[in-house]
């Protein structure tokens, strides 16, 4: 990579600067507390804070590259995918016609991209941590579930029209959970939900294969906490990324328990499947809720939309080269002249669309083709890989990432800093392992 000739020249002129620095031989450390800081600030503070945590931590690291002797980067195959989506979203910020509101969503998509590479840098030399990364996840959603259940039993008040009670008696209508992430939305919390629950999961998993009881039994009753509060939240599209979540699983576990275990896996899966139906026949807000899903055109949420998509398309179609440039203030902007009459909207409810629609056909090609090679690559891992601590952490990524995208399909929340760090956590957690296996092999 040419960029490492660079680093090898900085690296030889500042070494006396290196070896004499305490700060610059520690940074790795500080750059440690400020990836487990992202998770942790994201729970109760604004995106302007958590970016500039994030931002802090890539600062550190580029010093990093710039002074530790022999250090480089070394990218996977499908990191040039990123690199391309990168670039088309530069061109696209340099057309937009509202420029000034595409450099704010650029620089987001900066902080973004820079996180993953901090991520995958530390990451590179310190596969050992990913257990900590995941723990910090999972402290973060066990915070959230707390607060999501406290918020049922107080029946916590709607901040604003979260679903359709026109047709629903008093004992159907959900009291919808919204957590402490901000902006408050009760869909912002499934989606963060859906991207975090693997993480508890994968520390269970983690811990079992360790052998620490008491660890393992913590991080299952944490993940179990969270798939309830998970439902309480009332976001239809979380509860299909939780079925990928609980799918994905049950398919990993199989490759370690189905030749031993057959029948206890079996009556397992059994009793999830039996617990779910009896949820649906007992709880009748979560029935509605639930069955609101298939209602299309006749529920308002479902209606509201496919408004939105038939006109995101519609601007898709007339912007399909470079998109309208990236961010959601500029989308609001141009949205306006194709919205029909009294469905204002913030997104596109769907990612793929969304990434079409602001930055044009081929960023759309790089970031599917990104999500493509790489989870291939982590599935490849999962299914050939002898080494359990390794193949558990890049499980745990790939359920949450395809999840996540499941659950994209139907909303944006994907966007908010709370889900895109986590996002690109679970990318880099896959880079830096199948990176340091491949370097190995």
């Amino acid at each position: 990579m040419m960029f490492n000739s660079v680093f090898s020249f900085t690296q030889q002129k500042l070494n006396f600067l290196y070896e004499n620095s305490l700060f610059l031989r520690n940074v790795d450390k500080l750059i440690f507390i400020l990836i487990i800081s992202v998770f942790l600030l994201s729970t109760v503070m604004s995106s302007d804070v958590i970016g500039f945590v994030a931002l802090i931590a890539v600062f550190l690291t580029i010093v990093q590259i710039l002074t530790k002797p022999n250090d480089k980067f070394e990218p996977n195959h499908f990191e040039l995918w990123i690199l391309a989506y990168f670039m088309v979203v530069v061109v696209s910020l340099a057309g937009s016609s509202l420029f000034a509101l595409s450099l704010k969503g650029f620089m987001k998509t900066v902080t973004y991209l820079g996180f993953y590479v901090s991520v995958v840098h530390y990451l590179k030399h310190n596969i050992n941590k990913i257990p900590y990364i995941l723990g910090a996840i999972g402290i973060c959603v066990g915070f959230e579930s707390f607060i999501g259940l406290l918020q049922n039993f107080s029946h916590v008040a709607e901040i604003s029209t979260w679903q359709d009670v026109s047709s629903l008696n008093p004992e159907e209508v959900m009291t919808r959970v919204y957590g402490s992430l901000k902006p408050y939305n009760p869909n912002l919390l499934g989606g963060y939900f859906v991207a975090g629950i693997p993480a508890l999961f994968g520390l269970a998993a983690y811990f079992a294969y360790k052998k620490h009881l008491k660890s393992f039994i913590t991080s299952i009753c944490f993940a179990l906490l969270a798939v309830i509060v998970l439902f309480l939240t009332g976001c239809r599209g979380a509860y299909i990324g939780c079925m990928v979540i609980l799918t994905g699983i049950f398919l990993v576990c199989a490759k370690f328990l189905w030749n031993k275990y057959k029948k206890f896996f079996v009556s397992i899966i059994a009793s999830c499947f039996v617990f779910a139906v009896s949820a649906l026949m007992l709880v009748a807000s979560l029935r509605k809720r639930v069955f609101s899903i298939f209602a299309m055109r006749q529920d308002s949420s479902n209606s509201f939309r496919f408004n939105v998509y038939q006109s995101s398309i519609q601007m898709f179609k007339d912007n399909w080269l470079l998109g309208i440039g990236v961010g959601n203030k500029n989308f609001r902007e141009i949205y306006g002249l194709y919205m029909k009459t009294g469905f204002d909207a913030l997104s596109a409810y769907n990612i793929f669309l969304e990434t079409a629609v602001e930055s044009g056909i081929f960023a759309l090609i790089a970031f599917v083709g990104f999500l493509v090679v790489m989870l291939k690559d982590g599935i490849k891992f999962i299914l050939s890989s002898g080494k359990i601590n390794e193949v558990i952490f890049v499980a745990a990524a790939v359920i949450s990432i395809i999840a996540m995208m499941v659950h994209g399909l139907v909303d944006t929340v994907f966007f908010r800093p709370q889900i895109q760090f986590i996002f690109w956590t679970m990318a880099a957690i896959i880079s830096a392992v199948v990176n340091n296996n491949s370097c190995e092999n």
